[in-house]
């Protein structure tokens, strides 16, 4: 029987889950049902299934360095490959690229498995017996889809139509209430999980004959592309011609090679609120609470706090979410027009829809504590063993004050030591460098002082990471 490749999607951004999750630290990432993120869950149930080669991991640029600690993190160094995206284009042209990038290295009959990376399945045995089944098929030359057994008349997912055997007969849009209880009620129908397999053969002919400029942009993208280890990054012309478009549209819709597997796993994809409401423990009162949280008469809501106390009085059905620096409040029935919010947020210029007041680094991470015309103070951490690119900036100096660890500070043509309780003075247009060669974390204070004092303002001369020039605010 042949090996299965899984391909994990992991390049969404998860707005519905504002202001947690925000564009350079996406759903996908968070820590949402246990202590470990989505995307750690599903590498974790993946790996544990048999004849499971090791996961491709498609991802965007913008987020390969917080998904390579996590990945890290589970102990799994070197052994999978991250695919990055240059730009985004929907799951058509990143499963795409991830089977023509897979095809080099298995043999054509290998079964690709293409999954979120968000999605929350509490059944694992019933996955794997789903698994099972659709390998045959895919060894059968089907695409098959995995169809979720509903329970409820939803109206926020698409739905399968099973027909004879194991045949799609038809994908069908988000219904409504109505039309959403007769599905329910003709037993043929399934939640589209957006979870697939398919043989490298049968997904790359059929990808020829549906979408063939998808798939000569990707064969393009791959082939022009660079190994990084543990990167492969693919080519930004080519992803940038591309049209973007779901895997449903481009060739599930349209082959008439489709299967389906319906498959009963408790099976979630934690698409807003509500949902994580759906899926969570819940108090007496029916309360999803998390974090410092005082609770007088309040009734079926969520209210989660990140940073500091959140007191509720005579709420029912309410959704409450803190951050360092937003707060959501709103009725938990209107969970999914989060969105909307983040839509204004982002048309208002305003930051938080990209970022949290902690942003991180391949390097570590950095904290905005205060920021004020002409001044910001960060907490910067550096991870033992990192470095930071060697860097100058134009129109701000830098003073850091040292409060765990030593830095080694490199200034223009000077390197020296700055131990616990020290400081160093960084004045604008020098060239200098921050590095942790110790065994613990390095921490310090850094007041900024100048003109301008955007992100933007970086020019990088060497960095191990890979990043050059002008630093980008993305």
């Amino acid at each position: 029987m042949a090996h299965i490749q899984p391909v994990i999607l992991a390049g969404g951004t998860g707005t519905r889950l504002w202001p947690l999750s925000r564009e350079l630290y996406p759903k996908q990432l968070l820590n949402l049902t246990e202590d470990v993120s989505l995307l750690q869950a599903t590498i974790k149930r993946i790996i544990a299934m048999p004849d499971m080669l090791p996961p491709l991991i498609v991802v965007g640029d913008e987020h390969r360095f917080l998904t390579q600690y996590q990945i890290d993190e589970l102990g799994l160094k070197d052994k999978s490959t991250i695919i990055l995206e240059p730009v985004g284009r929907d799951t058509a042209p990143a499963i795409c690229a991830a089977v023509v990038y897979a095809l080099a290295k298995h043999a054509e009959d290998t079964v690709i498995l293409a999954l979120p990376a968000d999605h929350l399945i509490s059944n694992p045995k019933a996955f794997l017996q789903g698994i099972i089944k659709a390998r045959e098929l895919a060894s059968e030359d089907h695409l098959v889809t995995f169809g979720i057994t509903p329970h409820n008349p939803e109206t926020g997912y698409g739905y399968i139509q099973k027909g004879e055997g194991c045949r799609v007969k038809s994908f069908v849009e988000k219904p409504d209430r109505k039309t959403a209880e007769r599905y329910l009620a003709e037993g043929n129908y399934y939640w589209n999980s957006g979870i697939f397999a398919f043989s490298i053969k049968t997904f790359l002919s059929e990808m020829r004959e549906h979408a063939p400029q998808t798939c000569a942009f990707m064969e393009e993208a791959v082939a022009k592309g660079v190994e990084d280890a543990p990167f492969f990054r693919l080519e930004q012309s080519s992803m940038e011609a591309c049209v973007s478009e779901s895997i449903d549209y481009a060739l599930m819709e349209k082959s008439e090679r489709v299967a389906v597997v319906p498959v009963d796993m408790e099976w979630n994809d934690i698409g807003s609120w509500q949902a994580l409401w759906d899926v969570s423990a819940k108090d007496e009162a029916g309360n999803v609470v998390q974090g410092d949280v005082v609770l007088e008469d309040v009734r079926n809501s969520l209210v989660r706090a990140e940073n500091r106390l959140v007191a509720g009085v005579g709420l029912e059905g309410a959704l409450v979410v803190e951050t360092a620096d937003a707060v959501l409040v709103a009725s938990l029935a209107r969970a999914q027009d989060v969105k909307k919010i983040v839509t204004r947020i982002k048309s208002d210029k305003k930051e938080e829809y990209r970022l949290h007041k902690t942003v991180y680094r391949p390097w570590g991470s950095y904290t905005v504590l205060e920021e004020q015309p002409r001044y910001k103070i960060k907490r910067i951490t550096v991870k033992p063993g990192a470095k930071l690119s060697l860097q100058m900036h134009h129109h701000r100096s830098e003073h850091w004050v040292v409060v765990k660890g030593t830095a080694k500070v490199t200034c223009d043509d000077k390197s020296f030591l700055v131990h616990e309780n020290e400081s160093t003075y960084i004045s604008a247009g020098k060239k200098h460098r921050l590095e942790n060669d110790g065994v613990i974390p390095l921490e310090l204070i850094e007041v900024q002082n100048g003109s301008y004092l955007g992100e933007d303002d970086i020019v990088r001369f060497d960095d191990v990471y890979g990043r050059k020039g002008q630093e980008k605010l993305s």
